[in-house]
């Protein structure tokens, strides 16, 4: 799961079948892959839109 979420952070237009299998063949149902698939991207989405507005972290 980790290799396949950095991957689709990292070079998200490198994911092929086979992460999508590789997932599988570890016991992760299509449901589990979409979970994975879209707390990834709503991650990645929330901190693009916060950098692009100059958002600070609370410290």
């Amino acid at each position: 799961m980790l290799v396949y979420t950095e991957k689709l952070t990292l070079k998200s237009n490198s994911i092929k079948n086979s992460d999508i299998e590789n997932l599988r063949a570890v016991g992760f149902t299509d449901r589990n892959i979409l979970d994975i698939n879209q707390v990834v991207a709503y991650f990645a989405y929330v901190n693009r839109v916060a950098s692009g507005l100059g958002v600070e972290l609370e410290k």
